[in-house]
């Protein structure tokens, strides 16, 4: 799979573009915020973010039993663009998960 698709197909799921949006900031959150954020279990965000890392969205780096994350500093001109755009775009399924958050 070549890098573009790698980058629209982990982008296609919301839960990992609301990932990306709690990251936008350049914020660092260890997989358990993720997980209290967007109300979503351990194996399925650990997932989540195993695709946004795959793609190159993000980093990882272990913190004794933690493991953080963080928007990749190493994104081209061309991928941060395509990232910003799909972020800045609505997202209906996005906020509805936020929605089930806070019932």
């Amino acid at each position: 799979m070549s890098t573009i698709d790698r980058v629209l197909s982990a982008l296609a799921h919301p839960a990992r573009r609301q990932a990306m949006r709690l990251l936008a900031d350049g914020s660092e959150l260890c997989l358990c915020e993720f997980m209290d954020q967007l109300d979503i279990a351990q194996p399925s965000m650990s997932r989540h973010m195993s695709t946004l890392r795959s793609a190159g969205l993000v980093t990882d780096r272990r913190d004794a039993q933690w493991v953080r994350y963080r928007r990749s500093a190493d994104l081209s001109p061309a991928f941060a663009a395509i990232l910003e755009a799909t972020l800045a775009a609505p997202d209906a399924a996005a906020a509805a998960l936020g929605k089930e958050h806070a019932a």
